[in-house]
């Protein structure tokens, strides 16, 4: 293991997409990403992520429905913990690059596709390699379905 590389975060974890850095380096305070998150059952809502007060170690994450945007839900985060959500195990894990097509545009991404059991449900997550920070898609196996999250939109204070 390279314990130079700020992509590896520890033994048996294949490098990271970004690293804490670089996800900071990207998200600024007033940064605004807008979600489209379809369920199983065909229903479909919208979320709302917003990054403030933002500083070396990390910022302020406000999340909220676009349909309650009164119900706003808060905390801190780091920029490690944020670099650690896309940590994921060597083994029964895959990697492979793929272009995605998103409401934003066409991106090149790196794709995760990991299983939490060998033969369990996959989930599979793109990072666009010009956007540092979350997937912007992520589809994961639930009640007999898939759910599936993506980043419909990016805007900068």
């Amino acid at each position: 293991m390279d314990t130079n590389d700020p992509h590896i975060l520890g033994p048996g974890i294949l490098p990271t997409p970004f690293t804490a850095a670089e996800i900071r380096e990207e998200t600024g305070s007033g940064t605004t990403i807008r979600l489209r998150i379809e369920h199983p059952d065909g229903t479909v809502g919208e979320r709302m992520n917003r990054f403030r007060d933002t500083d070396a170690e990390g910022a302020t994450l406000e999340r909220w429905a676009t349909d309650d945007p009164d119900a706003v839900v808060s905390s801190r985060v780091t920029w490690a913990e944020l670099q650690a959500h896309a940590a994921f195990p060597t083994d029964g894990t895959s990697v492979s690059t793929e272009t995605l097509e998103t409401p934003f545009g066409t991106l090149d991404c790196r794709r995760y596709d990991t299983a939490d059991e060998p033969g369990g449900p996959v989930a599979s997550f793109w990072f666009s390699l010009a956007h540092p920070g979350m997937p912007v898609r992520f589809e994961v196996a639930v009640g007999g379905g898939v759910m599936r999250t993506t980043v419909v939109e990016i805007t900068r204070a």
